[in-house]
């Protein structure tokens, strides 16, 4: 059901009808049947995966807080028997349990991803490499169904149960609500990325109607139809007419494709994200906001702090933080002290996690070699800022930041555009 259809037009029409005339403590309840029904209507076969989801993740969190409230009040008992080695040694037995149940969860609905993402580029890989060797495919491609949005409640629900492993958020009694903010049906296809001790503030809040909300809220709705429909959608055939055509149109011409690819992927997206935080405005519910005027940065850096801002907070702070603080310290050569200014011991673990995450970030686009492409090459960017790019954009008129910052961000949708990495 698109977010452009009359379909999906007239189902929220009815949802945000009945969503106020019914009582309020029955709200969230509607909101989950509703977002059963927009579901299904892409097949009852995704159900199937986000029901996994939903009850490991759900029983992750409950366990995890029932065996911390058991060793607290268990210390708390054995205050004045236990020694400071034993409370200690207690604390690391609980502790490696907690991180058995967390892991476990992980590695569940994060291998129903990968399995269901990346098993076929995975098989293309491996006989393309025999290919090389023996001249033939070896292993046929699985028919797999992609279930609508797994990429991004996926990423969600795991960033709960890792807030919930932290400390960081309380696991939900409600089963049922716990599905609600897995499958919360405005910012499934797209985002933004929830947390849950943000977004259950007013997800489960009741809501009396408030014309103003309302109409504030569809003022976004409308605003957002308009830069996909009207924006997105009429510049898309330019770029098609210009980029898809390689023997008519090439160099310059071919940037000025990938310029209207920029303008066109910006109100597509955010059209779209404009349509999710509005729908969810309409309801009382408040999502977090996506983009900042990402094409206005000044450099890489500050533009990944203003482009899918939800995506780029996740990796920061459930893969690059972890991964960071658990890298082994390195140490370095005079010589690369000396020539680069890397202080010893500190840079290079900070480097290669950079790595990692935005090798993740590319491969989370889709299971491709652009998309992979696409994310190193950021990373060459910010590194290179990082080591002494950035300082010295500092030193220059903001224009400048502001055309090369724009130039590299337009030259990276080439990788976007381009599935055949050859035409790249």
């Amino acid at each position: 059901m698109l977010f452009t259809s009359f379909e999906f037009v007239a189902f929220l029409a009815c949802v945000l009808g009945l969503y106020y005339l019914i009582p309020v403590r029955f709200q969230w309840v509607l909101l989950l049947v509703a977002n059963v029904f927009f579901y299904a209507r892409s097949g009852l076969y995704g159900l199937l995966f986000m029901g996994v989801t939903i009850v490991t993740s759900y029983a992750a969190a409950r366990i995890m807080s029932a065996v911390q409230y058991h060793m607290d009040d268990t210390v708390k008992a054995h205050k004045e028997v236990w020694s400071k080695q034993e409370r200690k040694a207690y604390k690391q037995q609980i502790k490696r349990k907690k991180r058995m149940i967390f892991i476990g969860c992980l590695l569940v609905n994060l291998g129903i991803l990968a399995v269901l993402k990346y098993t076929n580029f995975a098989i293309a890989n491996v006989n393309g490499i025999a290919a090389l060797f023996t001249g033939r495919h070896s292993i046929a491609r699985v028919n797999l169904v992609l279930p609508l949005g797994i990429s991004f409640y996926t990423f969600q629900t795991m960033g709960y149960v890792i807030d919930v492993y932290r400390g960081k958020a309380e696991a939900e009694k409600n089963i049922f609500k716990m599905a609600l903010f897995t499958s919360f049906f405005p910012q499934l296809i797209q985002g933004p990325i929830s947390r849950f001790g943000e977004l259950s503030q007013t997800l489960y809040a009741p809501h009396r109607f408030d014309f103003r909300t309302v109409w504030f809220g569809l003022e976004r709705v409308l605003w957002g139809y308009f830069k996909k429909l009207v924006i997105a959608d009429r510049i898309v055939v330019a770029v098609n007419a210009i980029v898809g055509q390689p023997d008519i149109y090439s160099g310059f011409y071919v940037f000025c494709g990938m310029l209207f690819y920029a303008a066109e992927l910006y109100a597509d997206f955010t059209g779209g994200i404009d349509i999710t935080i509005g729908i969810a405005q309409m309801f009382g519910i408040q999502l977090a906001e996506n983009f900042e005027r990402p094409y206005f940065s000044k450099n890489i850096a500050e533009y990944w702090r203003r482009w899918h801002i939800t995506m780029g907070t996740w990796f920061k702070d459930y893969l690059f933080y972890p991964l960071s603080a658990s890298m082994p310290v390195l140490s370095m050569s005079t010589f690369c002290r000396k020539h680069f200014g890397v202080a010893a011991g500190r840079r290079i673990p900070v480097y290669f996690v950079t790595l990692v995450v935005w090798f993740a970030t590319g491969i989370w686009h889709g299971a491709s070699w652009n998309f992979v492409l696409w994310g190193l090459y950021y990373f060459v960017f910010l590194a290179i800022e990082k080591l002494f790019l950035g300082k010295f954009l500092e030193k220059l008129p903001a224009v400048v930041g502001h055309a090369y910052a724009l130039f590299i961000i337009v030259v990276g949708w080439g990788f976007f555009y381009f599935d055949d990495v050859s035409r790249l």
